[in-house]
């Protein structure tokens, strides 16, 4: 255990969270030399991956990239079952690897952290837990992921449901049996797809409450065998240097031919092949114009309308539910779920889409639901697949406090600012990985982008270390800079006129901005590298 002052853990660095991010910070931190510790929620490692346990979450980047990339032993070590795993098998993964870098002897579970302040006099971090523990920290790194803030409670009478209600980022990891019984599922997004598809087999009856229809790209979900696995074991070293590249720090990217200079059938072609990929690549290998340019979006949104419409059977009905049309949002300017027979589930008996447009949810009842018609729909288990406050969410639910008690929750309240989503002014030794204003925060592979970002702060740290300085904080011109610039390469793309979790449209009252950097991976690793290499200007050292 750490030293103690008074029942004060003191340390040099603080991590919260075991996910993805905070399991590599803590290694980074510890491989430093520093005393530090990290603090977590849940009884286990995982973050995303420990609290979506609900039935059908699983990947939607390949095994192959959402990796680790500082270990090739580590790499090979490990070997998928198949393509996109399922949640259980990234839990045991992210086990795994806390286990074989002995990280859990320096993880505090089941303990969230309620209060982080500054203290200006010594430069340092006071933080308090749920419990009344007392931390005091020289850095703290906030890596709390960008989809851990769950929505609740979002329905008047919701608490008078006599049956049972479960929210998809909060699934207990007991068993749920839905084996039988009638459930509803409200949200259609990508968690409530998976949810869908998979239960459909098994319950007795289900309505899915539609309200914002999604483009769909079906999954290819090959098993993988050991053969496999050595194969993409040998190109470990071409993986790890592509994702830093790429627009969205996947293995593929897009078309180095531009649409304008491609013919009817060259389009076609890649599309088609695109499509038939299964993974994200129609989305993010393909055209980029489709983000900036009305006309190739229509093009290519209709290519998916089409191919939705004839698994449907053309019925008119399900159609206009289920497939955006022209006039509501153009593919990819939405997050874009991957899915398995999705849409052939409402051709089940046993399977209604309820028209959320038509007839609103007015409210929940003892019996299920009541929607604005006057119907009431009986259930006995409600299923909240209603999103998340994504990227800003988790730290918003900190009272973090900086210089002069200024408050971040208060703060983002009016404006959502950072410094490549890695620093805020005003909170000096405040480090944020998946923060908003970088790719991490939605677009892209998050093991490639939390990675870099926390290698990029490590390094840092390191750097303000070595130079004899204890305190690193951006200065307000630098913040500037990078929000006025994330901001001109948003305005640029359709993504800004659309409604969507993307640009915090899903939480009443929050301030209208894209959540992350739209200027792609490559592009961003090629900035932070440089701020890096030219002894981090604009970020203040003493």
């Amino acid at each position: 255990m750490s030293p103690t002052t008074e029942n004060v853990t003191v340390l040099d660095a603080m991590v919260i969270g075991a996910g993805v991010a905070g399991l590599y910070q803590l290694h980074r931190l510890r491989e430093m030399g520093m005393s530090v510790r990290a603090y977590e929620t849940a009884t286990g490692v995982g973050g995303t991956w420990y609290w979506n346990r609900y039935p059908g979450a699983r990947f939607d980047s390949q095994a192959e990239i959402y990796q680790y990339w500082f270990s090739e032993e580590l790499y090979k070590s490990w070997k998928p079952s198949e393509r996109f795993p399922a949640q259980p098998e990234t839990e045991e993964w992210l086990n795994f690897v806390a286990d074989r870098l002995d990280l859990k002897k320096d993880i505090q579970f089941s303990t969230r952290i309620a209060s982080a302040h500054y203290d200006e006099e010594t430069g340092r971090w006071n933080v308090t837990t749920d419990a009344g523990e007392h931390i005091n920290c020289q850095f703290l790194v906030a890596c709390c992921g960008m989809l851990s803030a769950p929505l609740e409670n979002r329905f008047k009478g919701q608490q008078t449901f006599k049956g049972e209600v479960y929210t998809t980022g909060l699934w207990p990891k007991g068993e749920v049996n839905l084996k039988g019984k009638k459930v509803a599922v409200i949200g259609t997004g990508a968690t409530g797809i998976q949810v869908i598809q998979t239960i459909a087999p098994e319950v007795g009856s289900m309505k899915v409450f539609v309200r914002t229809p999604q483009y769909i790209i079906p999954m290819r979900n090959p098993k993988y065998s050991e053969q496999d696995w050595a194969g993409w074991c040998d190109r470990f070293n071409e993986l790890k240097a592509k994702v830093r590249t790429t627009f969205a720090g996947f293995d593929y990217d897009f078309h180095d031919k531009a649409w304008a200079d491609c013919s009817v059938e060259e389009r076609q072609a890649l599309l088609e092949d695109r499509w038939e990929n299964g993974s994200l690549a129609l989305w993010l290998a393909s055209f980029p114009e489709m983000f900036v340019d009305e006309g190739v979006s229509e093009e290519i949104s209709e290519f998916v309308r089409g191919k939705m419409r004839s698994r449907l059977g053309n019925d008119e009905r399900l159609c206009d539910l289920l497939i955006p049309d022209k006039d509501d949002y153009g593919f990819g300017t939405h997050r874009v779920p991957l899915e398995n027979k999705y849409l052939e589930v409402y051709l089940q008996d046993n399977v209604e889409a309820v028209d959320c447009q038509a007839a609103p949810i007015q409210e929940f009842v003892p019996e299920g639901i009541k929607t604005a018609d006057g119907t009431v729909h009986e259930f006995d288990v409600i299923i909240l697949a209603i999103g998340f406050d994504a990227g800003s969410g988790a730290l918003s639910r900190i009272d973090f406090r900086g210089r002069g008690n200024r408050s971040l929750k208060e703060q983002w309240q009016q404006e959502i600012t950072t410094a490549m989503g890695m620093q805020i002014h005003g909170y000096p030794n405040l480090f944020t990985t998946g923060a908003p204003l970088a790719p991490s925060a939605a677009l892209c592979n998050m093991t490639t982008c939390l990675q870099y970002q926390v290698d990029w702060i490590t390094n840092c740290i390191d750097h303000a270390i070595k130079n004899g300085k204890k305190v690193v904080e951006v200065s307000q011109e630098t913040e500037t800079q990078w929000v006025e610039h994330h901001d001109e390469v948003a305005s640029k793309t359709l993504v800004v006129k659309t409604d969507s979790w993307y640009m915090g449209s899903n939480v009443e009252g929050k301030p209208r901005r894209l959540i992350s950097y739209i200027g792609g991976v490559g592009n961003y690793h090629k900035h932070c590298d440089e701020v890096a290499a030219e002894g981090y200007p604009g970020f203040e050292m003493r």
